[in-house]
């Protein structure tokens, strides 16, 4: 796909063999610092100096040095989903493959094994409406509670804590679709909506 600046996409993959790609705390919050540190304009050095306390709590680096806007985001055991904004040429396919190649190294060291962990190229969606964004922002931010592995408000691993202010997390630019609704309120029953929706459709498909 030809990513174009100042569009948005619904950005996915998953483990090879569907395996699971998060085993425990730290890898959630490992990748979490690859999504800060990985995205900026000007590379960083290797991910090994940095300290887990270092990353999640602290204030954002400006929004005009990074390659994209990360709208939202969910992490479950065998994928991830996010939805971006890319900000400057090849910024999406340049963060992915940092991110990517960053966690990789740091599993395979870690796990001790060898050879890829994302099942192949990841997969891209090009977000064409406003409507669309709205809806793909509810279902990437619920993912966790759409494969009913937690309730969505609760899920540590995801940015909707921060869409409903349960957190005051930095790494999502979450105006562009709060701006959409009257208050978080509205958003929260709006996301409610895709739960059950998305929840109907994956039943369906299994009793196919």
């Amino acid at each position: 796909m030809n990513f174009q600046n100042e569009e948005y996409y619904h950005i996915y993959n998953r483990g090879v063999d569907r395996r699971e790609i998060f085993c425990c705390d730290q890898d959630y919050v490992r990748f979490l610092i690859g999504m800060r540190e990985f995205n900026r304009k000007n590379p960083i050095g290797s991910l090994h100096v940095l300290k887990e306390s270092d990353s999640l709590a602290k204030e954002s680096d400006s929004f005009s040095d990074k390659l994209v806007s990360i709208v939202c985001y969910c992490l479950i055991p065998n994928h991830y989903h996010f939805i971006l904004k890319q900000n400057v040429d090849k910024g999406i396919s340049k963060f992915i493959q940092k991110i990517s190649t960053g966690y990789t190294n740091y599993f395979n060291f870690k796990y001790k094994r060898t050879g890829v962990l994302f099942q192949g190229k990841f997969k891209a969606i090009h977000i064409t409406s406003e409507s669309q964004l709205l809806r793909l922002s509810a279902y990437v931010n619920a993912n966790a509670q759409v494969h009913k592995l937690a309730a969505a408000a609760t899920y540590p691993w995801s940015s909707y804590p921060d869409y409903i202010n349960k957190r005051n997390g930095t790494l999502c630019h979450k105006q562009i679709i709060l701006d959409e609704f009257k208050n978080v309120f509205e958003y929260r029953n709006f996301t409610d909506i895709i739960i059950k929706e998305a929840q109907e459709i994956k039943k369906e498909i299994n009793e196919i």
